[in-house]
């Protein structure tokens, strides 16, 4: 087997900048919804303070995860620490089912115990903190579509960024009406929202961690396509999973015609452009075999592409 190194397949420079501002950005705001909540006697903001306060936790273990995503592999860690993003991921996610749980149960104790607060201080903060978390959103926005560390990261902000909505929204109803009950109702909607985003997250990292096929590929198309190949054909004993975000496998026994050894490595050159090009399959660990091998003996040719 020829050895090989794993090569990052993201710039996690931009994303350790990233997460970085957003991180200091939500502390900022979660002291100013904090401090805003107890001057303003606002339930709403102190509770979206706490709300901020495991985003800032959430944020703190995606930039961990992140750092050590980079560690070169090891001899017994030969796919890196790639996989502590996705658990980091996880976690984000549970994070955010618990929130959703526990924007449920204080919606429930509003609507029963309803307070008077101080609308207009409610309203300033709560429109500082969605314009801040709107900026944090946007910082995340680009690394989120090839990293799902950041895209739990960015759940997280816009889980804010949805608390905050409700919470000016509140404000202006209790403002014009002094209807304190509007909370609650706010509440539960942002509740659901937050759960919907944190099951796709948990949902898309237990189907990596369970080395599932990624969700876009079918395995009859791959092999259909390989086998147009000339020189192959069949393929079977076919594995397609994922390492981490942007980092798919593959592993794969193919079955050619009886010919040269020399015409595998082009034959091998051929499979792996195609599984990158059209399947974005970045490592592909393939064995050749010929119906004329004899039993026990196959033609073997590992290599990274």
């Amino acid at each position: 087997m020829i050895e090989h190194e794993h090569k990052p397949v993201m710039d996690y420079g931009k994303n350790i900048k990233a997460l970085s501002l957003t991180f200091f950005l939500t502390l900022l705001i979660m002291f100013a919804e904090f401090f805003g909540g107890l001057i303003s006697g606002s339930l709403a903001l102190t509770s979206d303070a706490g709300h901020m306060l495991t985003d800032v936790i959430a944020l703190s273990l995606s930039l961990l995860a992140l750092t050590f995503s980079r560690r070169p592999a090891t001899p017994e860690k030969t796919y890196g620490f790639y996989r502590f993003e996705i658990l980091s991921a996880l976690l984000n996610g549970s994070i955010l089912i618990v929130i959703a749980f526990f924007v449920f149960y204080q919606a429930v104790v509003r609507f029963e115990s309803p307070r008077e607060i101080q609308s207009v201080i409610m309203l300033a903060i709560a429109v500082i903190g969605l314009a801040a978390n709107l900026v944090g959103a946007f910082i995340l926005s680009k690394g989120s579509r090839e990293n799902l560390n950041i895209k739990g990261a960015l759940w997280h902000v816009l889980s804010d960024a949805l608390s905050s909505v409700g919470v000016i929204i509140g404000g202006l109803i209790i403002f014009f009406t002094k209807a304190y009950v509007v909370d609650s109702i706010i509440g539960f909607i942002i509740g659901i929202l937050i759960l919907r985003g944190a099951w796709e997250l948990v949902s898309d990292s237990v189907s990596i961690l369970l080395e599932a096929t990624p969700k876009d590929i079918n395995l009859e198309k791959v092999v259909n396509e390989v086998k147009k190949i000339k020189g192959v054909r069949a393929v079977h004993d076919l594995h397609i999973w994922t390492i981490t975000s942007g980092l798919r496998s593959c592993s794969a026994h193919v079955l050619i015609d009886d010919i040269l050894v020399s015409k595998c490595g082009e034959i091998s050159t051929e499979v792996k452009d195609l599984l990158r090009d059209k399947f974005n399959i970045t490592h592909a660990t393939l064995q050749f075999e010929c119906e004329t091998c004899k039993e026990g003996l196959v033609c073997r040719l590992e290599k990274q592409s």
